[in-house]
């Protein structure tokens, strides 16, 4: 696996045009496996076959039951500058329903330690899990600002198809999703990060303003992104491409010199609803400049027009920077309001 990745690097090396490597994020799977060796080993080919900035961010995604001291110690020695870490909850009971392998202990611990090695910290949490009280869910938010990590990143729970938890709630042995729970939770989580001092720069993502995610901004901000291993997705501006999800064809494919992937060329409409989507997410909304440069007087007309409504309703407005954003009122229905605004 790691010869094919390596091999991926060198084949598309091409695709980055000479730009400057700003940040490196290794996510998706479990990263957190690989040895200090292996992990070097990923850097000598970047560093050798790209033109990276000075400082990088450089994150590592793991779970709290793969980061002991030493895994820690280790990461630290690295190119490693910035972890991201899966609590998820700080309950037990939590972290059961969602079949989560870790327990509140392993993450209070590997929490303690972490934040001696690595200033740069980020955690996920979820909230709107059914018959969660809101004092419990005020207790996981701070017991976070007790260990102080910079940043978080906090989702609501979801249920997809095909899972034990969609089963059982199918079946009715737990309670189904409730959106007015979520909704507490996320004013609670706003209200209360607030008071830390974290920004809201993303719906989800909450942070001291000198650790915002510069990687997951370029993303949101529509910047091009190489990704590299099996079912990673890649953006250029204009063409979205994808690797195959199976393993072991990935590293067929790279064996024989092929890359294993698909593309998909963005139609303009396509473009500008991603705009409009990622942009309502974000504390810099969707520049109005923007959208006339880049799509024209017809695209931006449109929008003017059909966000008078919820400028009416108060989840819009436009910012003096000429930037439509959405209001504290409306980020719980960003994605709601998005998709209303799109052209089809």
């Amino acid at each position: 696996m790691l010869n094919a990745i390596k091999n991926e690097l060198l084949l598309r090396k091409h695709e980055i045009n000479n730009e400057k490597i700003n940040t490196i994020y290794f996510g998706g799977g479990t990263p957190s496996l690989l040895s200090l060796d292996e992990i070097n080993s990923l850097f000598e080919v970047i560093y050798n076959n790209f033109s990276v900035i000075d400082n990088p961010e450089i994150t590592l995604e793991a779970n709290p039951d793969d980061l002991s001291e030493d895994k820690i110690k280790e990461l630290a020695s690295s190119r490693i500058n910035r972890l991201s870490i899966g609590i998820q909850s700080f309950f037990d009971d939590d972290l059961k329903f969602m079949n989560r392998a870790h327990t509140a202990i392993e993450s209070k611990k590997c929490l303690s330690i972490a934040t001696k090695y690595f200033k740069n910290i980020t955690i996920d949490l979820i909230y709107g899990i059914p018959n969660m009280a809101n004092d419990k869910w005020l207790s996981n938010l701070r017991q976070a600002f007790d260990f102080g990590v910079p940043h978080i990143s906090s989702y609501a729970l979801t249920v997809e198809e095909k899972t034990v938890l969609h089963n059982f709630i199918t079946k009715g042995k737990v309670p189904d999703l409730n959106e007015e729970l979520a909704l507490e939770h996320f004013n609670i989580l706003v209200s209360e990060t607030e008071k830390q001092g974290f920004i809201q720069y993303e719906i989800s993502n909450f942070g001291d303003p000198n650790y915002f995610s510069k990687h997951n901004t370029s993303y949101w901000l529509g910047e091009n992104y190489l990704g590299v291993g099996p079912s990673a997705h890649s953006f250029n501006g204009k063409q979205r491409s994808w690797n195959v999800s199976n393993n072991i064809k990935y590293i067929k494919a790279l064996t024989e010199n092929e890359l294993p992937l698909k593309i998909e060329t963005l139609s303009k409409n396509e473009r500008y609803n991603e705009f409009i989507m990622t942009g309502l997410r974000t504390i810099w909304g969707v520049s109005l400049a923007k959208v006339e440069n880049d799509f024209g007087e017809d695209y931006l007309n449109k929008l003017l027009r059909n966000t008078k409504q919820f400028i009416s309703k108060g989840v819009l407005e436009i910012s003096s920077e000429n930037c439509l954003i959405t209001t504290q009122k409306g980020k719980f229905l960003a994605d709601g309001i998005a998709s209303n605004l799109f052209v089809v």
